[in-house]
């Protein structure tokens, strides 16, 4: 096992349970710097700390093998996981693309990203709405271009 990966994950649990590393070791059984060593890959706590840890509802299965915990995973999402991971390489690459080009991105992503999050609606005889925050300097032109004299 990859003490690193596993302090990893460890970390992970901890933080989606909202708890600081002295409140998490003292749900295990040890001190602060043994939770820090857990989490920096230094040192592997033994099976009283994880038993101890279940109980506040960390997920065991994640931290040690990573897999997550299929009760937390809807039948859909259930489903989806194990069609992915029949996939090969390339297909996980394809899914994974599917997926974030169908996926909303946040406004913070896309100021991140430097593109813009505005959006044109246009219907009948609107001739422009704009949906959305608007970070990046804007030009809009009313009208149609004047025809040059020949």
């Amino acid at each position: 096992m990859d003490k690193n990966i596993f302090g990893d994950r460890l970390k992970q649990e901890r933080t989606r349970l909202g708890l600081t590393q002295e409140a998490f070791a003292a749900v295990g059984g040890v001190k602060k710097l043994a939770q820090i060593s857990y989490e920096q890959g230094k040192t592997l706590p033994d099976a009283g700390y994880l038993v101890a840890l279940s109980g506040i509802g960390v997920d065991i299965g994640y931290v040690m093998l990573g897999v997550p915990a299929s009760d937390d995973l809807t039948t859909d999402e259930n489903e989806l996981l194990i069609g992915y991971r029949k996939l090969d390489l390339r297909g996980k690459a394809r899914v994974l693309g599917v997926v974030e080009g169908i996926s909303e991105p946040t406004t913070a992503q896309l100021a991140k990203s430097g593109e813009r999050t505005s959006h044109m609606v246009i219907h009948g005889k609107v001739g422009q709405q704009i949906h959305g925050d608007i970070t990046a300097p804007q030009t809009i032109n009313v009208g149609r271009k004047k025809k040059s004299p020949t």
